[in-house]
């Protein structure tokens, strides 16, 4: 499979046509036709389209996890949607849209998942429908009245949120890498936000697998890469193996300067490296 693309998204409305959807449940009806989104210069005629989120979301996280299903078997794992971990406060009703995990099943426990994602995709350049059955390339994002997938604000605080949640459920989750994955660029209003999110180690990226989003000028990366687009499957694999072979900890906390400087005392008190940070982590958390 090649990463996200114009071919992609045109798959999806045919096999959605094909299988159980009908024109009106994918694009707006308007007076010149079926569009996948309003193209700018349109007016869309008191219409809002909610009944395609949920097919294109089964869309995107099955054909995500087809996507790493390659990447975690060389790194001797699974790929595996909808993940239940109830001490991560992944339950059925919020359960984690993929993970890379070291068994097979939809219930894992904490040490056996590896990666989580969370995925935030959706139709992003608009297209015509004619019947019976051709769907037609129309414009790039930047041609339509849509704000798809990371460029709309409310899903990117979803993401946010929902990625929070996981970090602060308890101490199980302090080596678990969580990774945003999208197909489009981010506005340039959330650049310092993700870079934050990455160097304070909430969030450890938001990657877009959508390399050619459109032909003009788009936030491509952030300074400090809290934002990736990914070109190819060969970078795609070095970001996740990165994160699943490096023994990484979060931490935060808000203490005095004080009380700071007596941690790290402490802890350099100890031999070696590892054990200088095991000793800093335990006494930071407590």
């Amino acid at each position: 499979m090649k990463l996200w693309n114009n071919k992609t998204e045109i798959q999806f409305f045919i096999e959605a046509l094909k299988n159980f959807a009908s024109p009106e449940q994918l694009f707006y009806n308007l007076q010149d036709g079926y569009f996948a989104y309003v193209p700018k210069g349109s007016n869309a005629e008191g219409q809002t389209l909610q009944s395609r989120n949920s097919l294109i979301g089964q869309y995107t996280e099955k054909w995500s996890k087809n996507i790493f299903e390659p990447i975690a078997k060389e790194l001797g794992l699974y790929a595996v949607n909808s993940v239940v971990c109830e001490e991560l406060g992944l339950s059925r009703q919020s359960s984690a849209d993929l993970a890379l995990c070291t068994t097979d099943h939809t219930n894992q426990k904490p040490e056996n998942i590896k990666l989580l994602f969370e995925i935030k995709m959706s139709v992003v350049s608009n297209y015509k429908f004619t019947q019976p059955n051709k769907v037609e390339f129309i414009g790039d994002y930047k041609q339509h009245k849509g704000n798809p997938a990371l460029l709309r604000s409310d899903s990117m605080l979803k993401a946010i949120g929902k990625s929070i949640n996981i970090r602060v459920s308890g101490i199980a989750s302090s080596k678990i890498p969580v990774v945003v994955l999208g197909n489009s660029p981010i506005t340039e209003s959330y650049i310092k936000k993700v870079d934050f999110l990455k160097t304070s180690g909430v969030i450890q990226g938001f990657w877009s697998l959508n390399p050619n989003p459109t032909n003009s000028d788009y936030v491509k990366n952030t300074p400090k890469l809290g934002f990736q687009t990914i070109l190819n499957k060969e970078q795609l694999l070095n970001n996740s193996k990165e994160l699943v072979t490096n023994d990484m900890n979060y931490f935060s906390s808000m203490i005095s300067k004080l009380k700071l400087g007596e941690i790290i005392r402490i802890s350099s008190q100890e031999t070696t490296d590892i054990a200088k940070a095991e000793k800093f982590l335990t006494l930071i958390r407590n």
